[in-house]
């Protein structure tokens, strides 16, 4: 049976958002710089509440921004 990780689309957001900055998504979700980075690698996972909000920044819904696979 394969592992499943949580996935995300954080990156290319940013990219679609004007290149929106990793420093200024944190700013605007309240986290650091460097915790969007290891989200966007995929070596740390959100919490539920950084979750809604980063989904909240883009308009996008959770499912669109966050997948498990």
């Amino acid at each position: 049976m394969r592992e499943r990780r949580l996935a995300n689309e954080i990156r290319a957001l940013r990219f679609h958002a004007g290149e929106m900055t990793q420093e200024e998504l944190g700013r605007r979700v309240g986290v650091t710089r460097q915790t969007i980075a290891a989200l966007e690698a995929g070596k740390y996972s959100p919490s539920l509440e950084c979750a809604f909000r980063i989904a909240e920044v883009f308009g996008k819904p959770l499912d669109e921004v966050f997948r498990w696979g």
